[in-house]
């Protein structure tokens, strides 16, 4: 991995009309972002009145320093999504993808060595965006309003292009409460997590950018929620289990040769002893899963196995207050730190990541809207 020199965030100061919202894409800029931007953390307001992006600067030890806000150019609704991923860095780390869920928009920014730059504004493809996910260029957005839907565009330059065949429903039409949308590893699988109905709906990916019907799996655990890949495309999913005490549980997928969607169970439900597990992400290396538990002000960790077997490694393994409710979760592009973003307290916990997996406590940092959503890290 060669070395980038890291420097100051310059302010960037954006601004747009209500008419931009529903108007033609912004369009990109011939150039792209020639240098990426280490050691930074987003988030957004979600705020109804315009939604903005939260840029906060990695010091040592995992400490985070406020840096510039980013009006997104669209509108938050005001309240929590319920959802993972309503704020994703793809895979490159040149783009930031962010749900405008009360405009039903998706923004796109440039990330580069000086900073944000929004790149445009499109439709969703649907109502109420609450997830995004990007891989090799192909983004997919979750609608949780209406009926729901997926809807994926190709990124060009920073403007996504609607891409024939890529919109489809969910397991039902309407009452699924979605809450991610994420694509393999390998780009080969869409997912949506869908609360109410305990299912993941996955669909097949072709080389363009379209997506197969449905394939519909019953969660072993009730509330599937957030869920993440590793290198190996194992899928590790949280279960919140109705929001049950003590009860929350996480398990693993393969996906078979036979049916490139069918997600096959690898492990079931194991538990965490915790409360209310939502969000998850994973290292790097793919060994280790690190999860939010809102109801108990914790985060668990598990191991993974090169099969993506899962085991809990710590029940506690590290902890963001009382009364905290911690939600989304967000591993550095080195694997060396762990974000977790906390509504209870609109505050982001940072902690060191070690080889063996366990996690040491850095200063949080508060003063987040009430309303904000999502979390990514480079």
């Amino acid at each position: 991995m060669s070395l980038i020199r890291r420097r100051t965030l310059g302010p960037l100061s954006l601004a747009f009309t209500m008419a931009s919202i529903t108007a033609a894409p912004v369009r990109a800029r011939p150039d792209d972002e020639d240098s990426l931007a280490p050691g930074l953390v987003f988030t957004s307001s979600n705020a109804v009145d315009g939604n903005e992006v939260l840029v906060y600067r990695r010091g040592r030890g995992g400490s985070l320093t406020p840096g510039p806000r980013h009006a997104t150019g669209g509108l938050g609704d005001g309240a929590g999504l319920g959802s993972q991923g309503a704020v994703t860095l793809s895979d490159d780390g040149r783009y930031l993808f962010v749900v405008n869920a009360g405009s039903h928009s998706l923004s796109v920014f440039g990330v580069g060595e000086h900073g944000l730059r929004l790149r445009a504004i499109v439709d969703s493809g649907g109502l109420h965006p609450i997830s995004v996910t990007e891989h090799n260029g192909l983004v997919y957005v979750l609608n949780d309003g209406g009926a729901g839907n997926v809807a994926g565009f190709r990124n060009v330059r920073g403007e996504p292009k609607p891409v024939q065949g890529a919109v489809r429903g969910l397991s039902v039409a309407g009452g699924a409460a979605p809450a991610q949308v994420g694509l393999s590893d390998d780009g080969a699988v869409l997912v949506v997590t869908e609360k109410n109905t305990n299912r993941l709906t996955s669909y097949a990916v072709n080389a363009e950018g379209g997506i197969g019907t449905p394939v519909v799996t019953p969660s072993p655990g009730l509330t599937p929620f957030g869920f993440a890949f590793n290198r190996r495309n194992r899928l590790v999913v949280t279960e919140a289990q109705g929001g049950a005490a003590a009860a929350s549980t996480v398990s693993s997928y393969r996906f078979g040769h036979d049916s490139a969607a069918q997600p096959v169970v690898v492990s079931a439900s194991i538990r965490d002893t915790q409360g209310s597990a939502c969000w998850v992400a994973i290292t790097p290396s793919g060994r280790f899963a690190y999860v939010a538990n809102t109801g108990s002000s914790s985060v668990s960790s598990y191991r993974i196995s090169t099969a993506g077997a899962v085991e809990l490694a710590a029940a506690v393994a590290g902890t963001t207050g009382a009364g905290s409710a911690p939600a989304d979760t967000a591993i550095s592009s080195d694997g060396r730190y762990l974000f977790v973003r906390s509504g209870g307290t609109r505050s982001i916990s940072s902690f060191g990541i070690h080889a063996d997996g366990s996690l040491d406590a850095a200063p949080s940092t508060a003063g987040l809207p009430g309303a904000a959503v999502g979390l990514a890290a480079s």
